[in-house]
């Protein structure tokens, strides 16, 4: 396995090496006497890469395939945008904003996890004791407007009885804010795993997290061009009959999972039982429940101004893609 996310080095070290994510290529696992099909795979933070080579979904694969990878939803979904990756792997509300930003893109599947994966941490020693408390202070969201941390800070607030004009929301990609965290420069952070976990695990506290806020749910997208292309269209259900395996294999083998995932981030074994406990692993493909759900939160997120037009979500699924037998 290759190093994807936390090298062998310092808590410090991992922050700032982990700037460096970029677009990755990992090659397909076997060559092949005739050109194949090849996909780009849009991930975040390697949590995708690592599901499947710990199940081992994606051997021998009839398509070859490279991995990019991507520290949060903004820069992937810009990949997508510019054609750079086939498909991308997000939350709820990243899939609405690249929507609206014009991401040429369809939801072709549906990842379930869990409102745990996320929240509002602070300082260990801070005084802030509960989200009232954030009147009058600054926030930092990751990654970008559109995520769904930010999302889950405006539920938090509404929850609370706080408006949002009475605290200052930031944004600021992961990498750079978990740097900022670890050295105290920030006091209070709204950020998603693996990041939310490595910050607690380094004694940050929580404020709030994603339950009763957050839907838990997340998509796989693809790009239109993508789809137009009957080869590719044919190795995008490939793939996710595939992620459907993975995503058994880990419910099945949590503990193999969390070694493999530890292995392949060199996050230690602690964090990753924890990250892999709750992580979206399951794929299914997209149900009108799905849809009626994804509605909703683009509904409240063009309520509340996270998005500057509302999003008609069955526009943007394509729940033809991939079926499977009830």
């Amino acid at each position: 396995m290759t190093d994807l996310l936390f090298p062998k080095a310092s808590r410090r070290g991992w922050l700032k090496q982990s700037a460096a994510f970029s677009l990755t290529a990992a090659g397909a696992l076997r060559a092949w006497a005739q050109p194949q099909t090849t996909l780009v795979l849009g991930d975040q933070a390697g949590g995708l890469r690592a599901l499947f080579e710990a199940s081992k979904a994606l051997e021998d694969a009839p398509f070859a395939y490279r991995w990019a990878n991507f520290q949060g939803a903004a820069p992937l979904f810009e990949a997508q945008r510019s054609a750079a990756v086939d498909t991308a792997v997000a939350g709820d509300l990243p899939v609405l904003a690249a929507a609206v930003g014009r991401t040429p893109l369809k939801i072709v599947a549906t990842r379930v996890g869990k409102a745990d994966a996320l929240g509002i941490v602070v300082q260990p020693d801070s005084p802030l004791k509960k989200v009232a408390d954030l009147r009058g202070k600054t926030v930092i969201v990751s990654s970008a407007r559109g995520s769904i941390s930010q999302y889950q800070l405006y539920g938090a607030l509404e929850e609370a009885g706080v408006r949002r004009d009475e605290v200052t929301v930031k944004f600021v990609l992961p990498t750079d804010a978990a740097a900022a965290f670890a050295s105290k420069q920030i006091d209070a952070w709204a950020v998603f795993d693996p990041y939310y976990t490595i910050a607690l695990q380094q004694g940050g506290r929580i404020l709030r997290d994603g339950r009763g806020i957050n839907t838990a749910l997340g998509f796989i997208t693809a790009s239109e061009p993508t789809l137009a292309d009957s080869a590719k269209r044919a190795a995008i259900v490939q793939f996710l009959e595939r992620l459907a395996r993975a995503g058994e294999w880990a419910l099945a083998n949590p503990e193999a999972y969390a070694q493999a995932y530890s292995q392949l981030t060199r996050l230690p074994i602690e964090s990753a039982r924890i990250i892999t406990a709750r992580a979206s692993v399951t794929g299914r493909p997209v149900s009108e429940a799905d849809i009626a759900a994804l509605q909703s939160v683009a509904d409240r997120s063009t309520r509340d101004g996270i998005l500057p037009v509302r999003v008609d979500v069955r526009a943007i699924t394509d729940a033809q893609v991939w079926t499977r037998p009830a």
